[in-house]
């Protein structure tokens, strides 16, 4: 853009010059391409880019605080024309770094949801959280198929795939996505569905932000009106009597039976339950849907494997899923990291236990192990960019960074992942531990994949609006 300089002319009539603006000034005339408030650096609602993960370096050249799918389109529009890549954030759970040559499209606001019990289904903005769908469908004995935690924005953790806590039962979160509505890198506002712009219903299922925005998603919801499920909590002291109980325990589950095992070392800090806090313990999560008799039998072996601190485990609602894993719910730093399994023989649960067991000085505020299999290892009805199916377990390491442990509590996090290398199929998950690392496509995807999602993307954005952040590109 430009704007005009005046001077005379040899006739003594005035003149206009172009001269170029100043990268401030083009920022400011987004204003006038969407119909909402932006803020620069500084300025109010900037601090709204701050995201879950206060860790996550996010410094945006501006922030677009979107309340309608047009407002998207006209900031992917206006990066488009002067050179700037385009961001998106809800909650900023998965949060990497952002800097100045990005705009942030903030969703959060966009956070509309509609039930349609008859049909079950919801339609849900790209702000909703996952709490703003259960609250909604719940009342009809419908389940809205989120993560551990229900304080995570649905669109990203569905363009991720979504490793839920009924995953064995019912499959990646993302097979149940019925529609998408997304904004591509050239501006456009498509509906996207298995029949009509098919490639890009392959891709956003998985893909992450590389092949756009999306500003709504259409969603089945299963009739679980409630489920049998919780944890038992141990002593650290038990942990390695607890994990080599669960390793040789959950093999044969039903795929009715979900659960993941967790040492955990909580700070002291409200919400916090007093047998847990201060200390390692050790969390067994758990839950199972059907004859809630024959659940509980099953999980008998396993409160008997050591002499629990508390037990959650009951009959409980769907709308109290979040009570499984008790995620925190408060913004916090925090460092992730992640291995797949193809197995976990008693040798592996030895080198864990090693590396963050009692005595073994692990920084990790939580180190998991979840069971997989099930429906997850199944082929989808239709095919999406996802490529994790056949891991047969997932670790998680999970530490809270500051500024004076941060690159201990990384170093440890990829030592805990390197000793259990021998059983590890090299691959990650969309949605953990993200990075910047250009080596991670490579262990989320296959190479076919990640040569289709780039294909793709220099399709529906030419200009490469979006090849900021974790993308293929």
């Amino acid at each position: 853009m430009i704007l005009g300089e005046h001077r005379l002319s040899e006739k003594g009539l005035p003149m206009t010059e172009p001269t170029e603006l100043t990268r401030d000034e083009v920022l400011r005339t987004l204003r006038d391409h969407v119909a909402t408030q932006v803020a620069l650096p500084g300025e109010p609602g900037y601090e709204r880019c701050t995201p879950w993960n206060v860790a996550a370096p996010v410094t945006p050249a501006a922030v677009v605080l979107a309340t309608t799918p047009e407002d998207v389109a006209g900031a992917v529009r206006f990066a488009a024309a002067h050179g700037f890549t385009v961001t998106v954030q809800a909650t900023g759970h998965g949060a990497v770094a952002v800097g100045e040559d990005t705009i942030l499209v903030q969703t959060a606001a966009m956070k509309h949801c509609t039930v349609d019990p008859l049909n079950r289904t919801a339609w849900v903005g790209a702000g909703a959280r996952w709490q703003d769908v259960i609250d909604a469908a719940a009342p009809h004995g419908l389940a809205p198929l989120c993560g551990s935690s229900p304080g995570v924005g649905v669109v990203g953790y569905l363009t991720g795939g979504g490793v839920g806590p009924l995953v064995r039962t019912f499959g990646l979160s993302s097979d149940h996505v019925r529609a998408f509505d997304v904004v591509t890198g050239d501006g456009r506002l498509l509906r996207v569905t298995p029949d009509s712009n098919a490639d890009l219903f392959w891709g956003l299922r998985g893909g992450k932000a590389t092949l756009g925005i999306v500003t709504a998603v259409e969603i089945d919801l299963p009739p679980v009106p409630e489920f049998y499920g919780g944890a038992v909590y141990f002593d650290g002291a038990d942990a390695a009597a607890v994990l080599h109980g669960w390793s040789a325990w959950c093999v044969g589950l039903p795929e009715t039976v979900n659960t993941s095992i967790a040492v955990q070392q909580l700070p002291p800090l409200p919400g916090v339950p007093e047998p847990l806090a201060g200390r390692m313990t050790v969390s067994l999560r758990y839950t199972a849907v059907g004859d809630f008799a024959e659940a509980e039998r099953l999980l008998a072996p396993m409160r008997a494997v050591a002499t629990p601190l508390m037990d959650t485990v009951e009959v409980l609602p769907y709308a109290a899923i979040g009570a499984v894993h008790c995620d925190p719910v408060d913004p916090m730093p925090t460092n992730e990291d992640q291995a797949l399994l193809s197995a976990l023989p008693a040798e592996a649960v030895d080198a864990l236990v090693a590396v963050v067991g009692p005595g073994s000085g692990s920084p990790q505020v939580i180190v998991e192990l979840r069971l997989l299999g099930g429906a997850l290892a199944r082929p989808a009805r239709q095919a999406s960019a996802f490529c994790q199916r056949d891991a047969a377990f997932s670790l998680a390491v999970i530490g809270a960074p500051m500024p004076d442990t941060a690159e201990f509590v990384a170093e440890h996090a990829r030592g805990v992942v390197a000793a259990v290398a021998p059983w590890s199929t090299g691959g990650q998950m969309p949605n953990f531990a993200p990075s910047h690392d250009p080596a991670r496509p490579a262990r989320v995807y296959t190479e076919d994949t990640r040569h289709w999602l780039a294909a793709l993307a220099e399709r529906y954005d030419p200009a490469r609006v979006f090849a900021t952040g974790q993308v293929v590109r």
